[in-house]
């Protein structure tokens, strides 16, 4: 399979589709509006891009393509929005692309991408019958191991920082759990927003300048004498 790459450049020159050959342990990785990393002219390191095709085949000798990022930050509607917005304002494709991807993450330089944020969450594996077989028994003897359990048998999924905090219990007794494959522990991405701890002061009513009351009773005027109605209306208010 052959992928049409953008690069991710400024250049004019380079506002075109580049092929690149998918290798076989990428196949599934690569999609319409992936990231990738291609080898390009005599350039030591590899140069980014984006996926704005995949076809069978190319009709000119290609390189591999040699990674790929899986963060899915594109996708195919956003691309074709891309090209659109790309002949509609004449400026480059992958330029329009930026501007889709999230905050942070535009850079060339990887390792200053802002990574996504992380937090383990907190799950039953087994069923809640096991589980208080397993308290009435005493095979579970810990009271703070019983009482995350008991917590988690009423409630869904929840982050440790919450559980840790709500059942009283430390990260030690939730490894203990998990060792003892009552529960899992899984990492999951959260979405960042940037404005959580900013506070926002409701803006007051305005003053408009003279020119600007003007232009808005121009307006008002118009709308109220229906001289947007037709061609004809609008030239004449255009003139005035």
């Amino acid at each position: 399979m052959i992928a049409e790459v953008i690069l991710n450049s400024n250049a004019k020159d380079l506002n075109r589709v580049f092929d690149y050959e998918i290798p076989e342990d990428l196949a599934t990785k690569v999609n319409i509006g992936s990231r990738v990393f291609v080898p390009f002219g005599n350039r030591k390191s590899p140069e980014e891009g984006f996926v704005v095709n995949i076809k069978t085949a190319s009709s000119y000798k290609v390189k591999m393509l040699q990674k790929v990022d899986e963060t899915e930050y594109v996708s195919k509607d956003h691309i074709e929005l891309a090209k659109w917005m790309a002949k509609r304002y004449f400026c480059n494709v992958s330029d329009c692309i930026k501007l889709m991807l999230p905050p942070g993450t535009t850079t060339k330089i990887v390792e200053n991408r802002v990574k996504e944020k992380l937090v383990a969450f907190v799950n039953l594996k087994k069923q809640s019958e096991e589980i208080n077989e397993a308290i009435e028994k005493r095979i579970i003897k810990s009271e703070k191991q019983i009482r995350a359990l008991k917590f988690l048998l009423k409630n869904d999924e929840i982050a440790i920082a919450d559980l840790e905090v709500l059942a009283d219990v430390s990260r030690a007794v939730l490894n203990t759990l998990q060792k003892n494959g009552y529960i899992e522990i899984v990492e999951k991405p959260v979405e960042r927003n940037p404005f959580i701890h900013k506070v926002l002061e409701k803006s007051k009513n305005l003053n408009l300048t003279q020119e600007q009351q003007k232009a808005f009773q121009t307006i008002a005027d118009g709308l109220d004498d229906n001289l947007y109605g037709s061609r004809q209306n609008r030239s004449i208010f255009a003139a005035n």
